[in-house]
């Protein structure tokens, strides 16, 4: 029995769970690894806004790029007018 494979997941007490692994999966029974565990397959709850979508990561990688551009000049900017 203690040969088998662990859990690993972290306790509330921050300790790692010592229980078996369901067999085929890296949890045990109580932390995810029991059947039919999880969000059912293509499930689309979590994404109801948007904000994670490929098109609003890089609309907000490409504000990023804008807005480091401009702290850019200003700096250079700053430095010319001393």
């Amino acid at each position: 029995m203690w040969t088998s494979p662990r859990c690993g997941a972290e306790t509330r007490n921050g300790t790692t769970c010592r229980a078996p692994a369901v067999h085929g999966k890296s949890r045990c029974r109580m932390h995810g690894g029991a059947r039919r565990s999880g969000a059912p397959k293509g499930n689309q709850n979590a994404r109801t806004h948007g904000e994670f979508t490929g098109d609003a990561a890089a609309e907000r990688a490409q504000d990023r790029a804008v807005l480091n551009d401009t702290l850019k000049l200003l700096a250079e900017l700053s430095r010319v007018a001393e």
